[in-house]
């Protein structure tokens, strides 16, 4: 049976970090566990439904979680091989040189991170070739310096998106082609897995087309022979040795038994809200508030940026399928009136009418829901939110996340909506934002939690962090997390890129230590 064996490392989580990272270290010949609560997503014509996927939330969790006034809420997360990048947009942004240092905004500052974009760049142009990203390094007058162009084409324009291009071209802005992970082909479609049709962003791929890292990672990690992967297998408990200095035992629940892991390393990978979760259940003698939380900055500093999906409405009908292919990024650091960092917009998948349905807002002037959705034309806002300390996760009183969080750095935010909203006067459309709600699959703001971030910062110092340089938390010599949760700040693009290639360069420190040079 799978839990009398000993392995070299125990990774708990399948996402953009833990699949990641079990990928490099099955490659490298090592015996690794991956432990997934999830299973793997059905393959089904509801993949591809509007109304099942948006409408009805077919794939997202029956979790509850508890606010900062104890109201239980169901969280935007989904749990299955591959973690949250199942459903995904697939945009893979490089985060711009200057978010590594520290930065002051509007509301305040975000700080210095203790590894350098030097020290991030090769392993960004790895995680690009692994996952497939489409694009073009030098675009987008923000971006960081580069090594190696993408290898892979940007993913053409359809012509209304083309038009929005140019326009915007030509009204002085700097729109770039949005760096996108997906199988695609253009030049000869026939050979291309992706189809780019327009059920990818917010959707599960039915023809695995998407690099998620399910199809990219878990699945390639499994024609290993040292990896073994358990999905259902829900981690309860992580169990030290007297000193508390190593994790001994993973507590699994797996088909209604409790079993127990051992591993020479063990990797948290469960999003930044279930992994500092984890850490705080995993409570004993030696760790009385929590593993690794000596400093008391487990679950603090919980980030996932002021985003907002908005429609504007076209004067003529958009027939484009494939949506996400456009991004600006002008008023990354600022604008004329502006001096703070403003933030990224993009473009987000295409609207449909069974999207508004549930949560219409208010309508347009004579637009009906379907004729909306005909002349949607659809964005993604992003600014930066700042770590704050009491912006945290704790345990319920049932043991369940506490997701207490208050928001910040609003005007940034006000001044991007702004920003787009004067952008349409250019782009032959109506003078009109209306709010996408249920693209967020939220009900409430809090509960948008595709971003999440923070919660086990690292750095040098263990009595403000909770991991080291390496991921490595400073209480526990084999103890490591390598999702999104060592963030120290979030900028203000999308964080699947950075988690990636973290687990990359973790992967190779985790590869030197099991070889006793580490």
């Amino acid at each position: 049976m799978p839990e009398t064996q000993h392995y070299d490392v125990i990774i708990i989580g399948s996402g953009a970090g833990g699949g990641t990272l079990g990928l490099r270290l099955a490659e490298a010949g090592k015996k690794v566990l991956m432990l997934e609560r999830g299973n793997f997503l059905p393959r089904e014509k509801e993949n591809w439904d509007p109304e099942e996927v948006f409408a009805k939330e077919r794939y997202t969790s029956r979790d509850t979680w508890y606010d900062k006034q104890d109201q239980p809420f169901q969280p935007g997360v989904h749990y299955f091989v591959g973690g949250a990048t199942k459903l995904y947009g697939a945009a893979l942004f490089r985060f711009r040189e200057r978010d590594f240092d520290q930065v002051v905004h509007h509301d305040g500052t975000s700080p210095e991170w203790a590894v350098k974009y030097d020290v991030f760049e090769p392993y960004y142009t790895q995680a690009e070739q692994l996952f497939h990203v489409h694009g073009k390094h030098g675009e987008d007058p923000t971006d960081p310096p580069f090594s190696q162009q993408l290898q892979h084409p940007p993913v053409s324009h359809e012509p209304r998106i083309q038009r929005l291009h140019d326009q915007l071209a030509q009204a002085g802005y700097h729109p770039s082609h949005a760096p996108t992970a997906i199988l695609l082909n253009e030049e000869h479609r026939k050979f291309s897995h992706c189809l780019k049709c327009d059920t990818c962003d917010g959707y599960p791929c039915l023809v695995h087309a998407k690099a998620d890292a399910e199809t990219i990672c878990v699945r390639p990690a499994m024609r290993h022979a040292g990896f073994t992967l358990i999905d259902g297998a829900k981690v309860l408990k992580l169990e030290t040795d007297s000193s508390g200095r190593n994790v001994t035992s993973v507590l699994v629940e797996l088909d209604g038994k409790k079993l127990a892991f051992q591993g020479d390393v063990v990797v948290v990978s469960c999003g930044a809200a279930n992994s500092a979760k984890l850490l705080l259940q995993s409570a004993n003698d030696q760790h009385p508030n929590g593993l690794a939380n000596s400093s008391d900055q487990v679950g603090r500093n919980y980030m996932f940026h002021n985003s907002q999906a908005v429609v504007a409405l076209s004067k003529e009908v958009n027939e484009t399928r494939f949506q996400k292919t456009l991004c600006v990024n002008d008023f990354y650091w600022g604008s004329d009136d502006f001096e703070f960092p403003v933030g990224n917009i993009q473009m987000i998948g295409k609207s449909m009418s069974p999207m508004f349905r549930a949560d219409a807002g208010p309508l347009a002037p004579g637009f009906t829901l379907e004729m909306m959705a005909k002349h949607a034309v659809d964005f993604w806002l992003t600014t930066e939110d700042l770590p704050d300390p009491n912006n945290r996760v704790t345990l319920s009183g049932s043991g369940d996340v506490k997701l207490s969080y208050t928001f910040n750095n609003q005007e940034p935010t006000n001044k991007l909506y702004k920003k787009l909203k004067h952008m349409l006067e250019h782009l032959d459309c109506h003078p009109h934002l209306l709010p996408n709600n249920l693209y967020l699959g939220k009900k409430i703001p809090v509960a948008g939690v595709g971003h999440q971030a923070g919660t086990c910062r690292f750095g040098t110092d263990p009595a403000t962090s909770v991991l080291n340089t390496n991921c490595q938390a400073h209480d526990v010599d084999n103890l490591y997390v390598v999702d999104s949760s060592f963030f120290p700040s979030i900028a203000a693009v999308n964080p699947s890129l950075t988690i990636i290639a973290n687990a990359l360069r973790v992967g190779d420190h985790i590869i030197q230590r099991l070889a006793g040079r580490a």
